[in-house]
């Protein structure tokens, strides 16, 4: 698994990774074995270390409903970039039952690699970004897009593989949404992608 992010993440870097975010977030299930959003609120969460495991959760109209109530009515981009931070916490607390993910512990976590319900920045970055397709088929983005999954550090550069989910404003600035550092249910850092890419994999 280590060897194909490092892979995944030398292609993403010679490819121009901070314009990865402008492709399609599809394009990022294909590359790394997960399973893309299908029809209304059906995702597969990827769990286990670089998505060995999934585990399919429906999104309901309940659930919908929830989600609007936690979103609220945001009016200014940097509102919704909040109120993203606390659906996607409400998102991850609703599938850790039936995934088995409640105490999926944040960080590096290289200990916990391969157990059900456990998640390295793979699994992260693909599941808020299909929490994220959820949230903007069900209409709940009006100042933001999801943008493709990127990745930063490739050992060479002397830094871990992390990769983190992406949201783009309405004036085309990408936002990091970082699950992984976390555990599960707490809010993700977000912050502007220029940011984060020139931290470590470590925060």
């Amino acid at each position: 698994m280590l060897l194909r992010f490092a892979v995944l993440a030398v292609v993403l870097l010679v490819g121009g990774c901070i314009n990865q975010y402008r492709g399609e977030p599809r394009m990022w299930f294909a590359s790394h074995d997960g399973v893309a959003p299908r029809e209304a609120g059906r995702v597969s969460v990827c769990h286990g270390f670089g998505c060995q495991l999934k585990t399919g959760i429906v999104f309901n109209a309940e659930d919908l409903a929830e989600m609007g109530k936690v979103m609220g009515t945001p009016e200014t981009a940097d509102e919704e970039r909040a109120s993203i931070a606390k659906l996607i916490a409400w998102m991850e607390t609703r599938v850790a039952e039936p995934v088995g993910s409640a105490d999926d512990i944040g960080g590096l976590d290289l200990y916990n690699a391969g157990k059900a319900g456990q998640m390295d920045c793979l699994d992260e970055a693909s599941n808020t970004t299909s929490y994220l397709m959820v949230a903007n088929e069900a209409g709940l983005l009006r100042f933001h897009k999801v943008g493709g999954p990127v990745a930063r550090g490739f050992f060479l550069d002397g830094r871990y593989p992390h990769a983190t989910a992406v949201v783009v404003s309405e004036r085309g600035t990408p936002w990091a949404v970082d699950s992984w550092p976390n555990a599960n249910g707490v809010e993700p850092d977000v912050m502007p992608l220029a940011i984060w890419f020139k931290r470590s994999s470590a925060r």
